[in-house]
């Protein structure tokens, strides 16, 4: 790394977003290569597909897709990272975002104010100089345009002490250029889609070990747990959705069966531990004499529907293939047991999620 800018007045230190990916990766070894002292925050919300498949721990994964790639990113480039619970907050806004959604169910603009908002009492709190982060003007259809990126700065209210090394040759120039602490002829002036760019300085800088852009470890902005997420939304009042109920959402095969009941099918053994460790208050179904999945039910169903979700369980299980299959259907210590056949799958489709 180069050393300080001569009159600069001691340690700078900058508090930056680091998520893992090489765009957060860059901006930090940006800052690096001015001497600048840098801790990362990694903030955990509960819809990282990484944290996710740790949980899960399914034997055939492959550990790179398990590890946290803030953590990693810090090993690489020595610095500091802090994991951040982003808690209940999170949820919240997830659920009820001032700015609205993308195109699955991605608040983008929301979650960045509330990390950059997070990052600069960090920075209060811990005598740092100013919040950095990882954005490319042009990058992000919703948060990175020039509109959005002002915004998010004003709106986190620390105007001034936001900086993005990657693209601050096309913004104003920052508190931290104007007084020396940063030289603005060593930050870039990227923008637009293309990675090629970034993926040139990673290679000049040696790193190559950075997860795939585009956004592909958030739930959010994955597709099938967007029509969940939004199923939910639309069938329960965003104050009352509980924090497990988000979190299952991630899990199984999911079907609507009527406004008030959906169930939740496993799909392998890890989902079905998985479900297991939730105290959940409804029912679950399981195909007896047979390897079976769990199916969860949110709701009270009627009769009719209970023969349903027994004939869907049955789908699933070993026994599929036979004309009538032995369910059982459990709750608060009661058991009955249906016979039935399992559903055909053109039927199936009309409820899926």
């Amino acid at each position: 790394m180069n050393a300080a800018p001569e009159g600069r007045p001691g340690p700078i230190k900058a508090i930056g977003l680091m998520s893992g990916g090489l765009d957060s990766t860059l901006a930090a070894r940006v800052l690096l290569e001015q001497g600048i002292e840098v801790t990362g925050l990694h903030y955990s919300t509960g819809f990282c597909m990484n944290d996710h498949r740790r949980a899960m721990a399914r034997p055939e994964e492959d550990p790179k897709r398990m590890r946290n790639e803030g953590l990693r990113a810090g090993a690489d480039l020595g610095i500091p990272i802090e994991i951040l619970d982003a808690g209940e907050a999170y949820m919240k806004m997830v659920l009820n975002p001032k700015h609205g959604y993308g195109k699955r169910a991605n608040p983008c603009i929301d979650c960045r104010i509330f990390m950059i908002h997070g990052a600069a009492e960090y920075m209060r709190e811990h005598g740092g100089h100013f919040v950095f982060t990882g954005e490319v003007l042009g990058q992000r259809p919703m948060s990175q345009h020039m509109q959005a990126l002002r915004m998010i700065e004003k709106e986190c209210g620390i105007e001034g002490y936001l900086l993005r090394p990657l693209s601050a040759r096309h913004l104003p120039p920052t508190i931290p250029e104007q007084l020396g602490w940063v030289d603005r002829e060593g930050l870039l002036g990227l923008s637009g889609r293309s990675r090629r760019d970034q993926m040139a300085l990673g290679e000049k800088w040696g790193i190559a070990d950075y997860p795939q852009p585009s956004g592909g470890c958030c739930y959010l902005a994955d597709e099938s747990f967007a029509r969940r997420f939004h199923d939910k939304r639309l069938h329960a009042e965003p104050d009352r959705i509980r924090r497990d109920e988000m979190i299952l959402l991630k899990v199984g095969r999911h079907f609507r069966l009527s406004d008030a009941v959906k169930i939740i099918v496993a799909r392998d053994e890890s989902e079905n531990q998985f479900l297991a460790r939730f105290d959940l208050p409804g029912w679950r179904f399981e195909a007896l004499r047979c390897g079976s999945p769990i199916t969860v039910v949110e709701g009270d169903p009627d009769e009719n529907l209970k023969i349903l979700i027994a004939s869907i369980t049955a789908r699933y299980s070993d026994r599929r293939g036979e004309s009538l299959v032995e369910v059982a259907a459990r709750r608060d210590g009661r058991e009955e047991v249906l016979i039935v056949p399992p559903v055909a799958d053109q039927v199936l489709e009309a409820y899926r999620i």
